[in-house]
């Protein structure tokens, strides 16, 4: 008996441990989240994520308060004699902020590192694997420096390497890389998954025929793919999907809650 209270206290102790650095964590977070960047850090953003002036002036402020935040949390590596700058980590880090400038203050709740290699890399023993990025559930981020600025900068090309895989991320959150990510209440899951389903096998059908898209063919790869380009698309060419892809379109602004400016 004596053993058995010895052990439930000892996991109280743990959870009151673990609520206490949470609670710590969280306080410091939404503190963070409510303040500005310095005048350098707001340069890099004006300079090399294009997408920032397409903000209204209260979503510009909200996103630097998330970049505040998601700096104080998150690892950076240089990979391949890349050494890691300021300029590089807010630059990933307004990308992929903006993705959840209007979620719940999660801030990529898996995720730990983001490793950046100068140019894109080949993945595995496989040469032919170059690759501008990946997104490992319960591991790193990886991007190409290049690509990453590249896709920054240029906000109309629908290809942003760091919104594609922070986009995985966000579909990863459940546990699940299946193009459905956390919603926002649950009875949004039905029309989602029907939506999705139907236009990613809609644009499968087009791939294989050759069919003039609006989204780079590399969403056919598979559900989650789909969920990550379609990202890409709604964010860069944001008409183009509305009115190529309507329904696909609703869903993702409802997941997304941006409201685009000209």
């Amino acid at each position: 008996m004596i053993y058995f209270w010895w052990t439930v206290a000892g996991v109280v102790l743990v959870l009151a441990v673990f609520w206490y650095r949470y609670d710590v964590r969280m306080k410091r977070r939404v503190k963070l989240a409510g303040e500005r960047l310095n005048s350098e850090q707001v340069g890099y953003i004006r300079k090399n994520v294009g997408f920032y002036e397409l903000l209204p002036e209260e979503m510009q402020v909200r996103l630097e308060g998330l970049v505040k935040a998601f700096l104080a949390e998150k690892r950076f590596e240089g990979c391949g004699g890349l050494e890691i700058t300021e300029e590089i980590k807010v630059t990933i880090a307004a990308q992929a902020c903006i993705l959840i400038l209007n979620q719940p203050l999660k801030l990529y709740p898996k995720l730990e590192t983001i490793l950046v290699y100068p140019h894109s890399y080949v993945h595995g023993a496989d040469s032919s694997g170059i690759v501008q990025g990946e997104s490992w559930q319960y591991g790193p981020v990886i991007l190409s420096w290049d690509d990453t600025l590249g896709g920054g900068r240029n906000v109309h090309d629908g290809h942003n390497v760091v919104m594609h895989e922070f986009a995985h991320q966000l579909d990863q959150e459940d546990g699940y890389a299946d193009g459905t990510p956390i919603l926002h209440g649950k009875g949004k899951y039905s029309a989602w998954t029907k939506i999705l389903a139907e236009e990613y096998e809609e644009f499968e059908q087009m791939c294989r025929e050759g069919k003039g898209k609006v989204m780079n063919e590399y969403g056919a790869t598979n559900p989650a793919e789909f969920f990550a380009v379609a990202t890409e698309t709604f964010f860069e060419k944001p008409e183009q999907m509305q009115k190529r892809y309507p329904e696909l379109y609703e869903q993702l602004r409802g997941y997304y809650r941006i409201e685009f400016r000209s």
